[in-house]
């Protein structure tokens, strides 16, 4: 995510911070590299001239008060602005990154919450929808999802497949099957997940290959029928400026409180995300950072602009680590590490898989301070390899994981085959294991 645009900015800022006095043609320089990499990644014409002349004026006035660490200066004022243009406002850039500035969805005070999905085909909408039901489902909001789609084959039968991963409850896919009328299907689901004591929908709405007149009657007539306290674009943010053009004119149509950006995890240049909120004034409420059901995070505006500066973000970091790691089986492990007797090859293995349920390798170390898209493109960090260690361990008897010093080389043969891996493979697991070991013993 924003690969390509982190490592270009963190470039020229780095200069910048190395140097110990600037002068004002210095940030000009600068900007006007920064000017052409935001436009380069797709970023409007208009936000991008907002953010450098806003830039400009703060840095001259920075270097006017004779700043002991100017180059620190004018690098903080690009990270408040590029916070700004994903809807920062100075009181949470102010508060720094310790407390989560999302902004949040609005859920109805007394009865059901509708939240209606709009968007074009192909953007994600229906995975998105699985995605914020399980999230819903995890912060006690009792989600049901209605397939609203009678047009495009199998639809519902999708939503239908994506709800049991997610172990929430699917409506209205008979229905739609069946071609009934897109109203009276919603209204319908609507009534029979409030039977099912949901209290929240997510109406999976229909999309098209483009914006049109009939679409938008459809989704003008839902929203009156079912007073929505959510209207959400589902935007691809692989498309660029068309993303923008895209929430403009569903929000000039039908009225948006906000835009889910999918797809961020792949060649996104990142245009979109920095132009929605400048062009349109809404609020990106969430991001789609991958293809499991748990891909979906709220955007805080300041923590993401320390992504794509290289800054990490350790809160995200930490948040990820609490919603996946076992805490009980965690404190286990670290005090059996740091006993006498240490870890052995099964909390290996434990350990191994906890980390595994956080996510992508490149995704976790991506959060790190200091380590930037650069840094990562020379470092192998191949998810099919943690699988490669499961299968070594695993091949290994009780006996052998507890004490790996019985290991000689006929046992390493042995474990080697029935993992299907060289032996220079077990050879290293078992050396790195030992490494680790020492390590912990030392901390």
């Amino acid at each position: 995510m924003f690969a390509g645009l982190s490592e270009q900015i963190g470039a020229v800022l780095k200069r910048l911070t190395g140097r110990g006095v600037l002068s004002a043609d210095d940030v000009s320089e600068a900007l006007r590299e920064i000017r052409r990499y935001l436009l380069e990644a797709d970023v409007s014409f208009e936000v991008t001239a907002g953010f450098v002349e806003r830039v400009r004026e703060q840095a001259v006035g920075a270097l006017q008060l004779g700043s002991v660490k100017p180059g620190q200066q004018v690098a903080k004022l690009v990270r408040d602005e590029i916070a700004r243009m994903l809807g920062a406002t100075d009181e949470d850039i102010a508060a720094g990154v310790g407390i989560r500035r999302a902004v949040p969805l609005e859920f109805a005070p007394v009865g059901q919450t509708v939240i209606l999905l709009v968007g074009l085909q192909g953007s994600g909408k229906t995975t998105t929808a699985a995605k914020l039901a399980r999230r819903l489902k995890n912060e006690q909001k009792a989600p049901g999802l209605i397939a609203a789609d009678p047009y495009r084959p199998a639809a519902g039968e999708q939503l239908d497949l994506l709800g049991k991963q997610v172990q929430v409850p699917v409506f209205g896919k008979a229905e739609a099957a069946a071609g009934k009328r897109v109203l009276d299907l919603v209204k319908d689901a609507a009534r029979e997940a409030e039977r099912a004591r949901c209290r929240t929908v997510i109406v999976d709405t229909a999309g098209r290959t483009q914006v049109d007149a009939e679409m938008m009657d459809e989704l003008t007539a839902l929203k009156q029928a079912m007073n929505p306290r959510e209207v959400l674009l589902i935007a691809d943010g692989m498309t660029g400026q068309d993303a923008v053009r895209l929430a403009r004119g569903f929000n000039d149509g039908v009225g948006l409180t906000g835009v889910i950006l999918t797809k961020l995890d792949g060649d996104a240049r990142g245009g979109a995300a920095l132009s929605i909120h400048g062009v349109t004034g809404l609020p990106i409420k969430y991001i789609g950072t991958g293809e499991k059901p748990d891909a979906l995070e709220p955007l805080d505006p300041v923590r993401m602009a320390g992504r794509i500066l290289g800054q990490g973000d350790v809160v995200a970091l930490v948040e990820k680590a609490a919603a996946t790691i076992d805490a009980e089986q965690a404190k286990k492990l670290e005090q059996k590490a740091r006993s006498k007797k240490g870890m052995d090859l099964s909390d290996f293995l434990v350990a191994l898989k906890q980390m595994q349920s956080m996510g992508p390798l490149k995704q976790i170390v991506g959060l790190l301070p200091g380590v930037n898209a650069k840094m990562l493109n020379g470092v192998s960090l191949d998810d099919k390899r943690l699988k490669h260690v499961e299968a070594i361990v695993l091949s290994m008897t009780p006996a052998e994981r507890a004490d790996p010093k019985i290991l000689n080389g006929s046992r390493r043969l042995r474990i080697a085959k029935g993992a299907g891996r060289p032996v220079q493979e077990v050879n290293r697991l078992l050396e790195q294991f030992q490494q680790m070991r020492k390590l912990i013993h030392r901390v």
